[in-house]
C-alpha cells in the first residue's frame, strides 16, 4: 500500500533584521555575564578598587537577571522556553483561534463601520490619483504595477475556459437581445435620425443606388417591354421607344429627387419614412413580425457561431495588451487613458461623483460584506499551523521585542547600580 506524505508546515524563515537585533541581544547578555564574572573574580584581586568593582558587579549582575527576565518573556509569547512546557508559555500558538477572532471582531468594530469609512474616504481623492496615474505614472513604481497587473489579467484571461465562457457569453448577449424589444428602438433611433436629418444621406445614397442600378439593367428593361408589348408595337419599333421614355423618365426622376430634396416625390418618401417610424412604436402587427424577425435573426447558426467568437475575439485582444502593455499603453488605447486622466484632472464636477461613487461603493461593500470579511479573518487565522501564526507575527513585530531584551539589560543594570549604591549608604 503506497502512503501518502505527510505534509509539512512551511515556517517562514525570519527577516535578516530580525536574526541581526536578535544577536545582539543575546550578546549583550552574554557580554553582562562575562562582565559579572570578571568584576566578581576582580574584587579581590584589587582590593583598592573593591568599591569600583562591587558596581561593576551590581550593574552586570542586575543586567543579567533583567535580560534573562526579558528574553523568558519575548521567548513565552511564541514557544516553550528552552523546550519546557511551563505553564503560560507558547501564549500565540496556544490561543490562534481567539487571536483570530479578537482581530476579526476588531477589524469589524474599529475599521469596517460605515461610518468610519466614509470619515476616512472622504480624504482621500480617488479620482485625483486616477488623474495623476495616468497623465503622469511614475516610471518605476507605475511601470511595476503596470507589469504585475498585465502579468495577472494574462494568467487570469489564460486560465478561463474559452468553451464555457463563450457560451457564456453568447448565452448573456442573447439573453439580453431576446429582452429588448427591437421595433421601438428602431422607432426611436429612425425619429432622432430623422429630427436631425441624418436621414437625407441615406436617402441621397439610396436614391444614386437606385439610378446605378437602372443604367446596369437597362438591357433588362427593354427586354421586358418588348416581351409585354404587343405585336404591332413590336412591329412597329414602337416598344423600343417606350422602353427609351421609360428609362429616361426614370433616370430624370432619381437625378431630380437628388438635386432637390424639396421634391414632391421624396417629400412622399420622407412622409413614409414617418409614418414608419410611427408603426414601428404603436403598430402591434409590426411590432410581432420585427421580434419575429429579430428571433430568427437570433437563431440562425451564422449569428451563433459569432456570438460565440465574440468572447474569443475579446479574449485575444485583452491578452495582447497584457503581454504588451507598454506597447497598448503607447498606442491608441494609451492616448485614451492620457486623456481621460486629463478630463478627470480638468473636471472638478467628474471627479467629485467618481470619488463620491468610489466612497459609496466602499462603504456598500463593508456593510454588505463585512461580516463575510471578518469571517474570513478568523477562518483563516485558525486554518494556520500554530508554527506558521507563531513565525509570520515574530517576523512582523520580533525586531521591536528584541530592542525590548535590549532595554531590559539596560534597564537592569542601572536598577541594580541604584539598589547597589542605596545598599552602601544604608551600611
Amino acid at each position: 500500500m503506497k502512503h501518502q506524505p505527510i505534509k509539512r508546515a512551511v515556517v517562514e524563515s525570519a527577516p535578516a533584521a530580525l536574526r541581526q537585533m536578535r544577536l545582539v541581544a543575546t550578546g549583550l547578555l552574554v557580554a553582562m555575564a562575562v562582565l559579572f564574572l570578571g568584576s566578581r573574580a576582580l574584587i579581590g584581586a584589587y582590593p583598592r578598587d573593591t568599591l569600583f568593582w562591587g558596581f561593576v558587579r551590581a550593574f552586570a549582575e542586575a543586567a543579567m537577571v533583567g535580560g534573562l527576565a526579558d528574553w523568558f518573556a519575548v521567548t513565552a509569547l511564541f514557544r516553550h522556553p528552552l523546550g519546557i512546557p511551563i505553564p503560560h508559555t507558547a501564549i500565540v500558538p496556544n490561543n490562534k483561534e481567539r487571536i483570530g477572532d479578537t482581530l476579526a471582531q476588531f477589524l469589524r468594530t474599529y475599521f469596517l463601520v460605515p461610518a468610519v469609512i466614509v470619515k476616512r474616504m472622504r480624504r482621500l481623492d480617488v479620482a485625483g490619483a486616477i488623474a495623476h496615474w495616468l497623465t503622469d505614472p511614475p516610471e518605476g513604481a507605475g511601470g511595476r504595477f503596470r507589469q504585475g497587473a498585465s502579468r495577472l489579467v494574462a494568467q487570469a484571461l489564460e486560465g478561463l475556459d474559452p468553451a464555457r465562457m463563450g457560451g457564456m457569453v453568447k448565452g448573456a448577449i442573447g439573453a439580453r437581445l431576446r429582452e429588448t424589444e427591437a421595433a421601438p428602438l428602431a422607432g426611436q433611433l429612425l425619429a432622432a435620425a430623422i429630427r436631425e436629418e441624418r436621414h437625407q444621406p441615406l436617402i441621397d445614397g439610396a436614391l444614386r443606388w437606385a439610378a446605378s442600378a437602372l443604367a446596369e439593367n437597362e438591357g433588362l428593361i427593354r427586354r421586358m417591354v418588348h416581351d409585354r408589348a404587343g405585336s404591332i408595337l413590336r412591329w412597329t419599333g414602337l416598344d423600343e421607344t417606350v422602353a427609351n421614355k421609360l428609362i429616361d423618365g426614370l433616370d430624370k426622376l432619381l437625378g431630380e429627387m437628388v438635386d432637390d430634396r424639396a421634391h414632391p416625390v421624396r417629400l412622399r418618401a420622407e412622409k413614409s419614412l414617418d409614418r414608419i417610424v410611427w408603426n414601428l412604436q404603436h403598430d402591434p402587427a409590426l411590432r410581432a413580425r420585427v421580434e419575429a424577425a429579430k428571433e430568427e435573426l437570433i437563431a440562425n447558426p451564422a449569428v451563433q457561431r459569432w456570438l460565440e467568437g465574440l468572447w474569443e475575439a475579446a479574449r485575444a485582444g485583452l491578452l495582447r495588451i497584457a503581454r504588451d502593455p507598454e506597447r497598448a499603453m503607447a498606442g491608441p488605447l494609451g492616448q485614451v487613458l492620457r486623456q481621460l486622466g486629463e478630463t478627470l484632472r480638468n473636471e472638478p464636477a467628474l471627479a467629485r461623483r467618481i470619488n463620491r461613487f468610489t466612497r459609496r461603493a466602499v462603504v456598500g461593500i463593508a456593510a454588505d460584506y463585512g461580516d463575510g470579511i471578518v469571517r474570513l479573518v478568523s477562518e483563516t487565522v485558525r486554518g494556520w499551523d500554530t508554527r506558521t501564526i507563531s513565525a509570520r507575527l515574530e517576523n512582523q513585530v520580533g525586531r521591536d521585542l528584541q530592542y525590548i531584551r535590549v532595554n531590559g539589560t539596560v534597564v537592569g543594570g542601572l536598577v541594580g547600580l541604584v539598589i547597589h549604591a542605596v545598599d552602601l549608604a544604608l551600611a
